[in-house]
């Protein structure tokens, strides 16, 4: 690697917290170790306990940016990088630990290739470290109606990590536990929406950049390892909510094709999925996803007068249901697609 090179791209690694001190205790560390090719920042969504103290104290030479409210993932970010200076931003989830060498294939990948935009490390189970984690595993794709899957995760099938993924390779969306992003590609598609507060917002603004003409990457060279569920756990139905919610809204602002019928068939899945709740007990979550469902009716003609805006709506990767290929066909691997 052409070490001028690396050292001529200015990476910001930041890490957004709320009311995350006991996790900036356990994950900071191994960021400030293994990341002398960055500078760190720690953008603080108005946390009411004493993470920012801490940091003070703790990590004094440490750049603390702190935003007046909790505005969510995508607020959050879109405030803390306003007056940062770099040409690559990191985004990383407080809950992730990074690894030797972890950032090094990444800045080569940004300097060798121009049009690679966003780009995505191997995301590892913290817990069960030769496993791939949920929220990314090897890279992210989509089916034609917005349901988001993994190299390494489809639902809740996890592969082990045996190095069948340990390759560069194009992908559709890169995780939000940790997506790199040019500055100008960041600033050029109006940040993240802030409209989704949380979750799936890495997706939209993936797919955003996809319909510029940019290229996504996931890069197995490099190996986090990430907790998940920190914030809010899969058994929350306000993740839930959440995750229903704004997957609609990722689907009608960016999906090519005709928008109406792919929403009703999304719709219908999501009916059974919630019928799927009720038959396990969980009914909260069978609540979840019909005031999900209410939230974006309410906002459907805004999201009409965007998907307007977006001229070069591409194709989905799978051009099928992977709730289909799922549950009726078993295809529980990505290899099987």
């Amino acid at each position: 690697m052409n070490k001028d090179a690396v050292a001529e791209l200015k990476i910001a690694i930041v890490i957004l917290n709320w009311n995350g001190k006991k996790l900036l205790e356990q994950f900071l560390p191994s960021v400030i170790k293994h990341s002398k090719e960055a500078t760190v920042y720690v953008a603080d969504n108005a946390s009411t306990d004493d993470s920012v103290s801490f940091l003070k104290t703790t990590y004094p030479l440490i750049d603390i940016i702190q935003n007046t409210t909790n505005g969510g993932y995508a607020k959050g970010y879109n405030d803390a990088l306003k007056d940062i200076e770099a040409d690559i931003f990191c985004l990383l989830n407080s809950d992730v630990e990074v690894t030797k060498n972890w950032l090094p294939p990444i800045i080569e990948t940004f300097t060798n290739e121009f049009n690679t935009a966003i780009i995505q490390p191997k995301l590892l189970d913290f817990n069960k470290r030769d496993y791939f984690e949920y929220a990314g595993a090897a890279g992210g794709f989509i089916d034609k109606y917005g349901y988001p899957y993994c190299r390494g995760r489809i639902f809740n099938t996890i592969e082990k990590d045996n190095g069948q993924y340990n390759d560069t390779s194009e992908i559709f969306w890169a995780s939000g536990a940790c997506l790199f992003i040019r500055k100008q590609v960041f600033n050029e598609i109006n940040g993240l929406d802030e409209a989704f507060f949380a979750h799936m917002e890495e997706i939209d603004l993936c797919w955003r950049a996809k319909n510029l003409g940019y290229s996504i990457k996931y890069v197995g060279q490099s190996t986090i390892y990430h907790v998940g569920g920190a914030t809010l756990s899969n058994s929350n139905p306000q993740k839930t909510f959440l995750n229903f919610r704004n997957s609609l809204y990722t689907l009608t602002k960016n999906a090519k094709g005709n928008i109406l019928l792919i929403i009703l068939m999304r719709l219908v899945l999501d009916g059974v999925a919630a019928i799927k709740f009720l038959v396990e007990i969980k009914p909260k979550h069978t609540l979840a996803i019909l005031k999900a469902h209410f939230s974006f009716y309410l906002h459907l003609k805004l999201l009409l007068s965007q998907r307007k805006l977006t001229k070069n709506k591409i194709v989905y990767y799978q051009n099928t249901s992977i709730v289909l290929g799922y549950f009726l066909y078993k295809r529980r691997f990505f290899k099987s697609l």
